[in-house]
């Protein structure tokens, strides 16, 4: 079934501008029949009606994401988001300020799991660069 509408096509769109075409054209055609409709959700929920809401910048959503995901040891997702806070405008020293201050928040532990994923994202984008 597609279940594609106007906060869909939002979604993408905010998907194509922080991961690439290649990253988010690869989210769905990796999808199967089991997390598909997780998918559509996300691309929907996520990013059609919430990134893409007024009142915050996307650099200033990035962030927040980040402290977010340190705080909740998710380093996968982090790496993911690093990314999209590059494509989003963040700076490295932006990226770091937020990892430290989130880390005293949310514990030394779950911040050495963020600095490990950033240094990994940050190392490829400045190969990548260069």
């Amino acid at each position: 079934m597609d279940r594609r509408d106007e906060a869909y096509d939002r979604g993408m769109s905010v998907r194509r501008e922080m991961f690439g075409a290649a990253g988010a054209e690869q989210r769905l055609a990796q999808a199967t029949d089991f997390n598909r409709p997780f998918e559509e959700l996300v691309t929907r929920y996520c990013f059609g009606d919430v990134w893409d809401r007024p009142g915050l910048d996307r650099k200033t959503r990035s962030l927040i994401t980040l402290a977010a995901l340190t705080a909740l040891a998710k380093p996968n997702q982090l790496k993911v988001h690093v990314r999209g806070a590059l494509a989003n405008g963040a700076t490295e020293e932006e990226i770091r300020e937020v990892l430290l201050h989130t880390s005293v928040y949310a514990g030394i532990p779950s911040g050495v799991e963020a600095f490990n994923a950033a240094i990994e994202v940050l190392a490829r984008n400045n190969d990548n660069k260069e």
